[in-house]
């Protein structure tokens, strides 16, 4: 089992908690999450950039000069891609699909191996539970101050709606339940905080 550290709610350290080793014991593939994280970027892309061929810009038919006599180069009209303002050869569509498919196989492998890391350099901490009276972002700011958590990423297996009001207005504090966390916020935020239910629930979907 691998030991992670535990936070009371007043900020003070509890008994370090057993996790599964199939979670976060694993070894650190940094091929298999360079991979991970470039797909999920890539599918978070919009197809919605949209460049002009020489038929969509607007210009004269007209041409601009005579064939011959002039001593520059021949020339049909100012819709050509050799010319400024015209077309683009090979433009960019607005249905262009960047999407990257990373198996199920992989995926769980990925986010196993994140974890694992962020065990062993002690970004992870496990809590029972994070909860607000109020939904109020002072009080959320405040009890994050007392566990001295500046950037945290808090996985749950669900999140209160207090909570969730609390926290987005703070920009280094992201809440997510288990089944949309991601691998980007995971490298991203300095520390992740997870809860004893998350981490059984955790354990379903990875293994």
């Amino acid at each position: 089992m691998t030991q992670l550290q535990t936070i009371t709610a007043d900020g003070s350290k509890g008994a370090a908690f057993d996790a599964p080793d199939t979670i976060f014991g694993r070894e650190y593939n940094e091929a298999l999450i360079h991979q991970m994280v470039v797909a999920f970027q890539a599918n978070a892309r919009m197809g919605t950039r949209a460049q002009k061929d020489r038929t969509d810009v607007r210009h004269s038919t007209r041409k601009p000069w005579r064939q011959k006599g002039t001593g520059r180069a021949r020339a049909g009209m100012t819709s050509s891609p050799l010319w400024r303002g015209g077309g683009r050869i090979f433009p960019n569509s607005p249905d262009e699909n960047f999407t990257q498919k990373i198996n199920k196989k992989m995926y769980r492998a990925g986010m196993r191996s994140i974890l694992s890391q962020l065990a062993r350099e002690g970004r992870v901490t496990v809590v029972d539970e994070l909860a607000v009276d109020a939904p109020k972002t002072k009080l959320l700011a405040a009890k994050l101050k007392a566990l001295g958590l500046e950037s945290v990423l808090y996985i749950a297996e669900s999140i209160d709606e207090k909570l969730m009001l609390a926290a987005r207005n703070l920009p280094n504090v992201l809440l997510v339940e288990t089944r949309y966390m991601d691998p980007l916020s995971l490298i991203y935020y300095k520390n992740v905080l997870i809860s004893k239910s998350a981490v059984s629930k955790l354990q379903e979907m990875l293994s």
